[in-house]
């Protein structure tokens, strides 16, 4: 406890990594009302998330009025100063990082100088991350673990704020849009990973975590196929690679998700027009 915090905590790191991302600190505190740092500047990236209450960070010459679920950003070399309002003063967690990635992750989420605020960026995911970041240190791992541990909270904290960042930007009808397309990419990857498993379009829906029905209805809209006739496609596909190779029609059919070479045999007739041996046969007559 400090005189300027109610409540203040903060977890240093004895021995940054000299990796692409180096945590340096994390914490969280309570300051009292009217509380101020600066105008100062600091010489790494230090990032702010208003647990509840409210503030003002200044930055560029520009003031943003924070609270509860809003993140600031505070960039190296650039004059800033923050104060805690006076009658609900905020609560907020930290932390600071560097290294010769930062500029890039900064990029990456677009976070800017000129824009340094992620509006309602708190949720259970990244309030969880800032205590596990804040733990990596109290434990005594050595350095080389706790930064390998520090530094997956860190990219964590930066996606979930990068994720905010994106869903900000968006209108209500592009967010809905872009978690439509989030869901067909999710379900497109499954099946291009996994299409040489016992595959079924409940299993897969319940492995995403969608509806099996809503699931469907989106992938149809966006590849023109069903997500069974999608994953025959991937597999025949496959089967087509398979076949010019010297592996039995047994192993082919085994490597592309079926079990039954009987009743591959007929799916690839059914998609070609030729069995697997006649489709081979077929094969070895190009010169």
């Amino acid at each position: 406890m400090t005189p300027e915090h109610d409540d203040y905590v903060v977890s240093i790191n004895p021995s940054p990594s000299d990796g692409e991302l180096a945590v340096l600190f994390s914490g969280e505190a309570q300051p009292v009302p009217l509380h101020k740092m600066g105008p100062t500047i600091h010489d790494y990236y230090l990032i702010h998330t208003v647990l509840s209450g409210h503030g003002d960070f200044t930055i560029g010459g520009a003031r943003y009025r924070c609270g509860t679920g809003d993140s600031f950003f505070i960039f190296p070399g650039e004059l800033f100063s923050y104060q805690a309002d006076e009658r609900a003063p905020w609560r907020y967690a930290w932390f600071a990082f560097n290294g010769p990635g930062a500029a890039a992750a900064m990029e990456a989420i677009g976070v800017t100088p000129e824009s340094p605020v992620v509006p309602g960026s708190l949720n259970p995911h990244l309030r969880n991350a800032y205590e596990q970041l804040r733990r990596c240190f109290e434990a005594s791992l050595g350095a080389e673990l706790s930064n390998l541990e520090a530094e997956g909270w860190l990219r964590l904290l930066l996606h979930q704020l990068g994720a905010a960042r994106a869903k900000n930007r968006l209108s209500p009808s592009a967010a809905a849009s872009s978690d439509s397309d989030h869901v067909v990419k999710q379900a497109l990857q499954y099946l291009t990973l996994q299409y040489a498993r016992p595959i079924s379009v409940s299993g897969m829906a319940s492995m995403l975590g969608y509806h099996r029905t809503h699931l469907c209805k989106l992938f149809k809209q966006s590849t023109g196929l069903s997500p069974m006739q999608y994953l025959l496609r991937i597999r025949m596909q496959r089967a087509v690679l398979l076949l010019a190779s010297d592996m039995t029609i047994e192993q082919v059919a085994s490597s592309v998700g079926y079990g039954d070479a009987l009743y591959f045999s007929k799916k690839f007739r059914s998609w070609s027009g030729l069995s697997p041996s006649e489709y081979r046969k077929e094969l070895r007559k190009i010169p």
